[in-house]
C-alpha cells in the first residue's frame, strides 16, 4: 500500500483560504462563504491536527474598513488567542489578494504608508506574534487587479501593473518597518505564486520575459532590481522612479522565509502553432499571436515539479523557503497524491541542500470560486482538508494525513498507489 512518509525535520502547517478581494464596489469574502467569520469552533480544527503553524487572516481591510480609530480587533482578539491556547504558531497575513479599506486601493501613493500604519497596530495589539506576511501574493494580486482588470481598481495595462507591484512591494518593505519596531525578532513570511514558463523556440524571449515578470516581487524585495534587471527599464517607463527602485537595495526588507504557493496550474506553456488550439485560446501580447497553456496539459512540458521549485528560490534568494499552499481541485485521493507529491518534492530539495523549513496543506476548509477567479460568490466549492457539508466541516483523507504527518507519523492509504492524473498520459488534451 502506497505511503505518504513524514519527515522529522520539516514542518507541517495549514492555513484557511481567505482572500478577500474588492470587485467593483463590493468585496468578495472567502471566511463569510465557508462560514469561518462565524464558527470560532473550527480554530480548533489547527489543534486537533496538530500542526505547528497556522496562516491566519487579520486583514485590514474587515479589523479596519473605516480606519484604525474606528478598529474591529474582538474577532482577531478571539482566534489568535485561541491558537495560542493551542500550542498553534500564527502566521498573520494582513492582506489576502485584496485592496484594502475603500478609501485606498492598489494604485494609491499613499498605500504603503497607510499599511504600514495598519499593521504597526497589529502588532501593538499582538506583541507574541513572530510570524508575519503583510500581502499575499503581491505578484498575483496585482496581476488580477491591474493586468487583467478582474479586481479593483480594474485596471488593464502593463504599466499600472508595474506599479501595483512596487506599491505592495514598498508597502511589504515599510509594513516590516513598523512591525520589526514593536517586534524586533518578528519575521517575514514573504508568500508568492511559484511558477515554471516554458515555450517553442520561437518564444523563448516571451518565456524570458514572462519568467522575469513573475519573479518581480521577490526580485524588488530581495534587493536585486538593478540597472542590468531585465525589468529595469520597463518599470522606469511605467513611472517608477529610480529612487524607489534604488531604495529596494539600499533598505532591504529582509524576508527569513520564503514560501511558495505551487499549483497544477502554475507552471505555463507558450506556443506559437495556433492551429494546434481552438480559438478561443488565441492570445498574444500584441506583438505576437501564441497561446499561453497549462504546461501539465501538453505533451512535450509538463511539470517542472515542487522539487525544482524550491531549488530555484534557494538558490535565487538564499533564504530558507516553504511551501505555503498545497491544494488541487479536485477528488479526495487525488489531493491525496498531490499532497504526497509535494511532501517528496521537499524532501528531494532537502537532500539536495535546499533549507525547506515547511509544507502547508491548503486549506482548512476548502475555497469558494476560484475557477471563476472569485469575481463573485456564484462560483464553486472546492473541499480542502475539511468538506463543509450542511455548514459544517468534516475531515478528509487530507485531513487524516495531515494529523499523521504532523504528529511524526507516516500514512498509507491505497490511492498513493496510483500517479495523480498530472503524471498520467491522459493529461494531455
Amino acid at each position: 500500500m502506497g505511503e505518504l512518509r513524514a519527515d522529522p525535520g520539516l514542518e507541517v502547517w495549514a492555513g484557511v483560504e481567505c482572500t478577500v478581494n474588492r470587485v467593483g464596489d463590493r468585496y468578495v469574502d472567502q471566511l463569510h462563504l465557508s462560514g469561518h467569520d462565524r464558527r470560532a469552533g473550527d480554530v480548533e480544527l489547527f489543534g486537533w491536527l496538530g500542526v505547528a503553524a497556522a496562516r491566519y487572516p487579520v486583514l485590514w481591510e474587515q479589523i479596519a474598513p473605516e480606519g484604525l480609530r474606528a478598529a474591529r480587533w474582538a474577532w482577531a482578539d478571539e482566534r489568535l488567542g485561541r491558537l495560542r491556547e493551542l500550542g498553534v504558531r500564527p502566521v498573520v497575513g494582513l492582506l489576502h489578494h485584496g485592496s484594502g479599506p475603500p478609501s485606498t486601493s492598489l494604485l494609491d501613493p499613499g498605500f504603503p504608508a497607510a499599511l504600514a500604519d495598519y499593521a504597526r497596530a497589529a502588532a501593538e495589539r499582538y506583541p507574541w506574534v513572530k510570524d508575519w506576511t503583510p500581502i499575499n501574493e503581491p505578484l498575483t494580486t496585482a496581476r488580477f487587479s491591474a493586468m487583467y482588470g478582474h479586481w479593483y481598481p480594474h485596471r488593464r495595462s502593463y504599466g499600472d501593473f508595474l506599479r501595483a507591484v512596487v506599491n505592495q512591494c514598498r508597502a511589504v518593505a515599510a509594513a516590516m518597518k513598523e512591525i520589526r519596531s514593536v517586534i524586533p525578532d518578528a519575521r517575514l513570511i514573504q508568500t508568492e505564486d511559484a511558477s515554471h514558463i516554458s515555450s517553442t523556440p520561437a518564444l523563448a524571449w516571451r518565456a524570458e520575459l514572462d519568467r522575469a515578470l513573475r519573479r518581480l516581487s521577490l526580485d524588488l524585495l530581495g534587493g536585486l532590481v538593478g540597472r542590468d534587471h531585465r525589468l529595469w527599464d520597463d518599470l522606469r517607463q511605467a513611472g517608477v522612479s529610480e529612487t524607489e527602485l534604488r531604495a529596494f537595495a539600499e533598505d532591504r526588507c529582509r524576508i527569513d522565509l520564503l514560501g511558495l504557493n505551487y499549483y497544477v496550474t502554475s507552471d505555463r506553456f507558450l506556443d506559437d502553432r495556433l492551429e494546434r488550439y481552438p480559438a478561443a485560446l488565441h492570445g498574444g501580447d500584441g506583438a505576437r499571436r501564441y497561446v499561453d497553456v497549462e504546461a501539465v496539459r501538453v505533451a512535450e512540458a509538463g511539470l517542472h515539479g515542487h522539487a525544482n521549485i524550491l531549488l530555484d528560490a534557494w538558490v535565487r534568494y538564499g533564504c530558507p523557503v516553504a511551501i505555503t499552499e498545497v491544494h488541487l481541485g479536485c477528488t479526495p485521493d487525488e489531493q491525496l497524491r498531490w499532497l504526497a507529491e509535494a511532501c517528496a518534492g521537499a524532501r528531494t530539495a532537502r537532500a539536495q541542500g535546499a533549507d525547506v523549513r515547511a509544507i502547508t496543506p491548503w486549506s482548512l476548509l476548502g475555497s469558494f470560486g476560484w475557477e471563476r477567479l472569485v469575481v463573485d460568490d456564484r462560483g464553486a466549492y472546492e473541499p480542502g482538508l475539511f468538506e463543509l457539508r450542511d455548514g459544517q466541516p468534516n475531515p478528509t483523507i487530507v485531513a487524516e494525513a495531515v494529523r499523521a504527518l504532523a504528529h511524526g507519523r507516516s500514512f498509507e492509504h491505497p490511492a498513493l498507489d496510483t500517479p495523480g492524473w498530472w503524471r498520467r498520459p491522459t493529461r494531455v488534451l
